[in-house]
């Protein structure tokens, strides 16, 4: 057993997406902070006299989140000043909460295990600083857009769980579409509090870690300016052996905020950590106490979206998506509304066709699994390769649901095979073309023919004895390449198994 055991907590900021700043009436969104100082009033550059308003929005917003987490929702709440000095924040004060968050409590699963939430309360951003050489530059084009912080308690173990928390939390917000919650444009900042302490030495209890007996805890690191979720669990990773290593040589921790320096792949100081003390919190007098009704919270309740883990065990359970291949498919909520409507017009155009047998219910309890599994292969193998190649996102993407169902339905019932299957894909990621049209239109169609195959085998076998002899002799590589050659003479169109067993037939 280790003698050190990491204790993680995660702090994850996440900008709202509303119409409005949270204190003015700036318009807000990522777009309008390209042009610096741009996208400003007098309220989020901090002149005096100026007065904050409450966007409402944003409070639902924050509110949603907490029930979609299984969080408690204060009924009363209010908005406090942090106070610290930094040239992004020209207030000297950043309009935050304290004691009494929207919401407390709540629970995200990773893997089996419930993430305790401490709360997720809402704020405003800051500007942002550039550092050049000989000089710094403050552009307040961000300042004010509204902020919700999700604290959890410090139960996380690993550098995967921190990571997969972080992946967990961004797709519920896509799902709930408050937030695009992208690390790299900062829309999304995950921050880790670190420290390792001494096996059967503490206790956890809530939000807090408690030493036991006269142990005296080691101090925490935390971990900012981290913008990929693949760079949040290498820092954590590395600063979990950095802190062990310490610890082993009997030398003592401090309590400090560390960055991530991504090429040479450590963390480094930044500065000493400050404490809630440090930051004078006191209630807002500028914005009154708030007051959440049961009402609203019915309301807001009632407008949740089916949420990623439940709609995961849907996917397994109503469509016989292997878990694997269902986690792809719903970690995009576009992806997932896409592959759901394909399954829903499969079955129509597979009831359309003579060949098909029964009724929805039929064809789905028979062949579930194995249509299940041309469109997961086909949507994540093949689609994904044309939507990554052009950076287009699924929901811009000319294929319609209907013609990419229609597409599985022609693979399905061996009208075209895999080769030509894939060049109508293409087809249809070009144009939007539906795949008949195109599979007709440069004869595609797959060649099943076996009075016709015969002919074309009997004239590869004829012009390839060596080859023959070579099968016989028991080289089963000779197959494969008689049978290549038929698949040239029918320019590609005939089904390989049929011409395997024709072949064997003939070789016997």
């Amino acid at each position: 057993m280790a003698k050190y055991i990491p204790v993680i907590g995660m702090e994850i900021h996440a900008e709202l997406k509303t119409k409005s700043k949270m204190f003015c009436t700036c318009p807000n969104g990522y777009e309008l902070q390209k042009e610096p100082n741009k996208n400003v009033c007098p309220v989020c550059m901090a002149h005096p006299g100026t007065l904050p308003t409450i966007n409402e929005q944003a409070v639902e917003w924050t509110i949603l989140v907490g029930l979609a987490l299984d969080c408690q929702i204060a009924k009363k709440t209010k908005f406090d000043r942090k106070n610290y000095f930094y040239p992004d924040l020209p207030k000297g004060y950043q309009i935050s909460q304290y004691d009494q968050p929207l919401t407390s409590g709540g629970n995200i699963n990773i893997d089996g295990k419930d993430i305790g939430i401490t709360r997720i309360h809402l704020e405003e951003d800051t500007g942002k600083l550039a550092h050049g050489q000989n000089s710094s530059l403050i552009d307040l084009s961000r300042a004010g857009t509204p902020l919700i912080e999700l604290v959890t308690d410090p139960v996380i173990k690993s550098a995967k769980e921190a990571k997969d928390f972080c992946q967990v939390y961004q797709q519920i917000l896509r799902y709930l579409e408050i937030s695009e919650a992208d690390m790299e444009k900062g829309q999304m900042r995950c921050e880790a509090n670190i420290s390792m302490q001494e096996a059967g030495k503490f206790a956890i209890e809530g939000s807090e870690v408690k030493p036991l007996l006269d142990y005296k805890l080691s101090a925490k690191v935390e971990l900012k300016n981290i913008n990929s979720f693949r760079a949040m669990e290498r820092a954590v990773e590395y600063e979990i052996k950095r802190q062990t290593k310490i610890l082993e040589n009997n030398e003592p921790l401090v309590q400090e905020t560390r960055g991530w320096d991504e090429d040479k792949q450590k963390t480094f100081s930044q500065r000493i950590k400050e404490t809630a003390a440090d930051y004078r919190y006191f209630p807002e007098p500028d914005l009154p106490p708030l007051e959440i009704s049961d009402d609203l919270i019915v309301k807001l309740k009632a407008s949740l979206p089916e949420l990623p883990h439940k709609k995961l065990k849907r996917f397994i359970a109503q469509f016989n998506f292997k878990p694997e291949d269902a986690k792809i498919l719903i970690s995009d909520k576009d992806l997932a509304d896409y592959a759901e409507q394909v399954v829903s017009e499969l079955i129509g155009w597979l009831i359309s066709l003579p060949e098909t047998e029964g009724t929805e219910e039929e064809i789905w309890a028979k062949e579930g699994k194995k249509l299940s599994k041309i469109i997961s292969n086909w949507l994540i193998s093949r689609l994904f390769k044309h939507l990554n190649d052009e950076k287009v996102p699924i929901k811009n993407s000319k294929i319609t649901p209907e013609n990419f169902a229609e597409l599985i339905t022609l693979i399905y019932h061996n009208r075209i095979n895999n080769l030509a299957a894939q060049k109508v894909l293409e087809e249809m990621f070009k144009t939007g073309d539906s795949p008949t049209g195109i599979m007709e239109k440069n004869d595609l169609g797959q060649v099943d023919d076996k009075a016709d195959l015969q002919k074309t085998i009997e004239i590869v076998v004829n012009n390839n004895q060596k080859v023959v002899a070579d099968y016989k002799a028991g080289k089963e590589v000779a197959l494969k390449f008689l049978m290549g050659q038929v698949m040239k003479e029918t320019k590609g169109k005939a089904n390989p198994q049929t011409i395997q067993d024709l072949l064997k037939k003939k070789l016997a």
